[in-house]
């Protein structure tokens, strides 16, 4: 059994299985998730476990080099895009509209779903490499 760090099975292998330059969203609980995308769905009910949480969690372990996330947070959940830049402060974020971020959730290794229910409560984390 694992120490500390996530524990989830499913969650922890997803993020030990990316690569460098692959994608991982973590997403609230109504993002659609694409047709042949994995999916690891930690939803239990509204609001747990949180998009924050999660993504504090995927964050300590992943090792990221770039995020995106939809430019209608900005107005819609602006305490949501606040808390991403603060978690993931110094690395490169762009923001696009919503519906091309849910084209580029076709591409990814992996869309973890959270128990989120506020608006726009996603993101696309770009692996890096550690070395």
């Amino acid at each position: 059994m694992k120490k500390s760090g996530i524990l989830n099975p499913e969650l922890i292998r997803a993020v030990a299985a990316i690569g460098h330059t692959q994608t991982f969203v973590i997403g609230d609980a109504g993002l659609p998730v694409p047709e042949g995308v994995p999916v690891v769905d930690l939803s239990v009910t509204h609001g747990v476990p949180s998009f924050a949480q999660v993504l504090s969690a995927v964050a300590g372990e992943l090792v990221i080099e770039s995020y995106v996330y939809a430019e209608e947070c900005t107005r819609a959940n602006p305490e949501m895009e606040a808390f991403m830049q603060k978690t993931l402060q110094g690395l490169p974020a762009s923001r696009v509209p919503h519906e091309t971020f849910k084209e580029m959730t076709k591409k990814a290794q992996v869309v973890v779903r959270t128990g989120e229910c506020s608006s726009y409560a996603n993101v696309i984390l770009v692996a890096g490499v550690n070395f």
